[in-house]
């Protein structure tokens, strides 16, 4: 199983052209493709599942919290990534954000409507597509949204930290193009001070 990389703070950024998307307060759920078998297998950070009944039933019963989520990439994602994949290779990860209105450091309120938000796709021998070509691939399907485009520096980081973008937990930049493809986040300071104030002297584990 192929999990998503840990991704590093501001300090993990080159000062060059970026993309950087709205970073959403959810699960990180994956969902695997491969040319001869479809969609064949999906899950969390830690577990995965085979896309059957059984695995289906396994995940609800396992995750109740996230049980919508096999229904949301089903009808709105399954049949529609599956063309792009089959023009671009042989095998690939679609990665997800899983998320409420009220969603908060990874919990969900169970009266919320959810929604998955596709944030990367990997190509396995390949690696992460970079964020132009995300964008331009990927970009007709319920994707993270483009917050903004241009230089990733100093400046930028403080006005994300400082409220000057509409996201509610952070940003994600990406840059570079094939092996140098790099990602970096940033979150807001209210944010920060959002999980301080639920968490107390807990709050730093959920700082990744």
């Amino acid at each position: 199983m192929f999990r998503y990389p840990k991704m590093p703070g501001p300090a993990g950024g080159k000062l060059e052209k970026c993309l950087a998307f709205e970073k959403y307060d959810g699960t990180n759920l994956h969902w695997e493709w491969h040319r001869d078998h479809g969609w064949h297998d999906f899950g969390t950070r830690s577990a995965s599942y085979p896309m059957t009944p059984a695995g289906f039933a396994d995940f609800r019963a396992k995750h109740t919290a996230l049980g919508e989520a096999t229904g949301i990439f089903q009808e709105q994602f399954a049949e529609r990534l599956t063309p792009i994949l089959q023009s671009q290779g042989e095998a690939f990860v679609a990665f997800t954000e899983f998320l409420g209105a009220n969603s908060f450091a990874g919990l969900h309120k169970a009266d919320d409507p959810k929604r998955l938000v596709l944030i990367d796709v990997f190509a396995v021998g390949t690696g992460f597509y970079d964020p132009w070509a995300f964008r331009e691939l990927f970009g007709s399907l319920p994707v993270a949204r483009v917050v903004y485009e241009g230089r990733f520096m100093g400046k930028f980081t403080e006005d994300v930290r400082a409220g000057k973008y509409a996201v509610a937990e952070g940003v994600v930049c990406k840059g570079g193009k094939g092996a140098d493809v790099w990602m970096a986040k940033i979150k807001t300071n209210a944010f920060m001070q959002r999980l301080k104030a639920a968490f107390a002297s807990d709050w730093e584990q959920y700082w990744e």
